[in-house]
């Protein structure tokens, strides 16, 4: 049976009493206002005088211009009238009860009712809107707790994650191997003098793991373990931030040796003084909050270690990242290939695979995937092989999955006119063509027309091998691959089409690479600006120069793509037509039909995959 445990600094039912108390006041105040309000009829002030000199008005009760009448038969309405001497000669005259409201006594309680009902409604909102949802514990009496910490914990043992259930990221394991080692033998490194760090920080791209690396530390570690959101510790109350670190803390102390684990810390975490108002510094005295515990609390044993994860690492504050805070940063990578091959068998356990899905094979052709964009791959294979009715999974289900993930769902609906299939089929020859003929390239794995999302079509190439460095050739490379769907527009229907507009914004962001990032121009090795898309620090000569090497190595490349195709116009043109009637060429069919010797043959996933799609 669950037991609802009251809040800490009140007495229990103190809250919930309080406010069902306040909640009975404003309906009976309601109330009032209705009954007080009630109108049981309105008359008009003729209709008012009639009656009155009828005889039939029994009484009348007069508050300000407003006067409420009861009839001698028991009927009751009201009137507005403008009093004066021949109204109450006339009631006098005719035996009318007469009471007369004192204006300064007519309603205080009404009146301190109606400046306090806003008040009312605002407590009577948080409290109900914290008891449905915000954070842990009971809800009752949350409003009187906001500044206490919203972190869950974690008794030892509870949780069943480990790092076997972590696969991949040999490394960062190590380090974190570390901090579970001294949680559970201190002994082992104050024998030497040696001290654990204070705070570990997981970096990297978002799905690669940070989290599960911080719950397998959990289960591992066997302590006490509370995790929070950096964003729980930012309220709309000034102050509120800052009550929750402290809290936070004290409550971590209380607990240890304890592991606190701050996910998306750049929340509260990023650099001070880059903006202006209430809510910068609201998260600026939460951030100088955290700063001042981390850097107090002992490291001895029944430490007190923070764990934190972000994917911006570069937007947090100097002072959070310095040693004596966060002493190691750990980059998550993307997997390599033995890692993605080890999140496919976790993520495949589960799956009912058929004999031949080779997992290594299809490792090699999710290269750039991070854990949770595999852990979907699987799962969109399987749901494939579902909607098939199939009993197990195959190969082709898993292309269908990678080719949904990175293109969308299948357009079958599209009508497409046979000029615009035609013309399409010429485009994505024209980036196969090439990818076939230059050396650089990747190698070539298949080429389809069938729409998907927003592309008519697509060429899809595998980099060899796993690479971690891009060469000057291959960046040449790809730029006249990319431009090869507009030079085989332009060289079969002297014609151009708004399908190209991908494939050349992609052509000149390597090129801009080339030229301001990475030294790789006649301008010389000199970096131009950390980003692509970075506000230039540079002079406006210098701009220009930049620009006119953009242009000079676009149209170098255009010009030696077009002679290739212009020296293999029959090659493109028996490619064209075989894909405007098959739709879909493997690599395998286009090699034997062009007569081309492979540079490898690939069936799913054999090389890594870079991303490498020219579509239109």
């Amino acid at each position: 049976m669950k037991k609802n445990t009251p809040n800490k600094g009140m007495l229990p039912g103190r809250g919930p009493n309080l406010a069902w108390g306040m909640l009975a006041l404003l309906f009976f105040g309601l109330m009032y206002l209705f009954l007080y309000n009630s109108r049981d009829q309105n008359k008009n002030f003729s209709q008012f005088l009639d009656l009155v000199e009828s005889g039939k008005v029994k009484a009348v009760y007069v508050e300000d211009q407003h006067v409420g009448v009861e009839l001698k038969d028991g009927a009751r309405f009201e009137t507005v009238v403008i009093p004066g001497d021949s109204l109450w000669k006339s009631l006098r005259s005719n035996q009318v009860e007469m009471s007369v409201a004192s204006p300064e006594r007519q309603s205080w309680l009404f009146s301190l009712f109606l400046s306090l009902l806003p008040l009312l409604l605002i407590f009577l909102f948080f409290y109900f809107r914290q008891g449905q949802g915000g954070g842990g514990g009971g809800g009752a009496g949350k409003i009187f707790s906001v500044g206490k910490s919203k972190a869950k914990m974690f008794a030892p043992n509870t949780v069943a994650t480990t790092f076997k259930d972590v696969a991949g990221a040999a490394e960062a394991k190590e380090e974190l191997r570390d901090i579970v080692e001294f949680l559970k033998t201190p002994e082992k490194f104050e024998r030497l003098g040696a001290k654990i760090p204070r705070g570990v920080l997981l970096s990297g791209a978002p799905g690669n793991g940070k989290t599960l690396f911080a719950k397998a530390v959990a289960g591992e570690a066997g302590c006490q373990f509370l995790s929070i959101s950096g964003s729980d510790f930012v309220e709309v109350f000034v102050g509120v931030g800052a009550s929750r670190v402290r809290d936070l803390f004290v409550q971590a102390r209380k607990n240890s040796p304890c592991i606190v684990f701050i996910d998306e810390i750049d929340a509260v975490g990023r650099h001070r003084g880059v903006g202006v108002g209430g809510g910068n510094d609201e998260r600026e005295q939460t951030l100088n909050q955290l700063l001042s515990e981390m850097d107090g609390f002992s490291t001895e044993a029944g430490a007190v270690i923070v764990l934190a994860a972000t994917n911006r690492q570069d937007v947090l504050d100097k002072a959070l990242l310095r040693p004596g805070r966060f002493d190691r940063i750990i980059e998550i990578p993307y997997p390599d290939l033995a890692s993605r091959l080890q999140i496919l068998e976790v993520h495949v356990r589960t799956v009912k695979l058929n004999k031949s899905v080779n997992l290594e094979k299809i490792a090699r052709g999710t290269p750039g995937m991070s854990g949770a964009e595999i852990a979907n791959l699987v799962n969109e294979a399987a749901l494939a092989a579902a909607k098939g009715n199939k009993d197990e999974v195959m190969v082709e289900d898993f292309e269908e999955a990678r080719d949904r993930m990175l293109l969308g769902l299948k357009a079958s609906s599209r009508v497409i006119s046979e000029k615009e299939k035609k013309m399409t089929a010429y485009h994505e020859a024209g980036h196969t063509l090439i990818n076939l003929l230059e050396k650089e390239s990747g190698a070539f794995h298949k080429v389809t027309i069938v729409p998907r999302g927003i592309a008519l079509g697509v060429s899809m190439s595998l980099p060899d091998g796993e690479k971690n460095t891009t060469t000057k050739s291959e960046l040449i490379a790809r730029v006249k691959v990319g431009l090869g769907g507009l030079l085989a527009e332009q060289l079969i229907f002297n014609e151009q089409t708004t399908g190209v507009a991908n494939d050349l914004e992609n052509a000149t962001r390597y090129i801009q690479g080339m030229v301001r990032l990475f030294g790789m121009s006649e301008l010389g090795p000199v970096v131009y600006g950390t980003t692509y898309d970075e506000r230039p620090r540079y002079s406006e000569d210098t701009a220009q120069k930049i620009d006119g090497e953009v242009a000079r190595i676009m149209t170098q490349c255009k010009k030696e793509a077009e002679q290739l195709l212009k020296d293999n116009k029959d090659k493109l043109t028996k490619l064209a037509e075989a894909l405007f009637e098959k739709e879909t060429l493997l690599a395998h069919e286009v090699y034997e039909l062009l007569g081309i010797e492979p540079r490898e043959m690939h069936s799913f996933g054999e090389d890594k995959e870079e991303s490498s799609f020219e579509n239109k």
